[in-house]
């Protein structure tokens, strides 16, 4: 163990993690938090034509809610079917129809792009370390 703390690649180690841990947490965007403001007044043809909108959004939305994979992660989540529904209506009609549009691309797992990535940096990690150790790994 001494002969590890007194290896030529221990500091350079120590300093690239200070400084690597030191960026990840200076780069971190704030937290944002405001009142939605509540929507302008409009007129009776944008309001009929909005709500055409609104109902072919929502009715693409209950089918989606009507899943049974789905329902079941709601009520995991302590949701029953009447009260996200009840939450969804709340919502307005800019935020339907984002949910509606994008109800499509949405991937029940995540796309696991940060796991590629955790695999990568780990990768080079591993290589570096055996070339530090000039192909040399010995377990005692």
């Amino acid at each position: 163990m001494k002969t590890m703390l007194k290896a030529f690649y221990t500091k350079p180690l120590v300093i690239y993690l200070v400084v690597a841990l030191l960026a990840i947490s200076t780069f971190a965007g704030p937290a944002d938090a405001m009142f939605v403001p509540a929507a302008p007044h409009q007129d009776v043809t944008e309001a009929t034509a909005a709500s055409a909108g609104r109902a072919a959004d929502m009715a693409k939305i209950q089918v989606a809610f009507e899943s049974k994979i789905l329902q079941q992660k709601l009520m995991d989540y302590g949701l029953s079917p009447k009260e996200t529904m009840t939450r969804v209506n709340k919502l307005s009609d800019e935020q339907i129809h984002q949910l509606a549009t994008h109800m499509d691309s949405l991937q029940a797992g995540g796309d696991g792009v940060d796991i590629l990535i955790s695999f990568l940096v780990v990768a080079i990690l591993v290589v570096v370390l055996v070339y530090l150790l000039h192909h040399r790994v010995e377990i005692k």
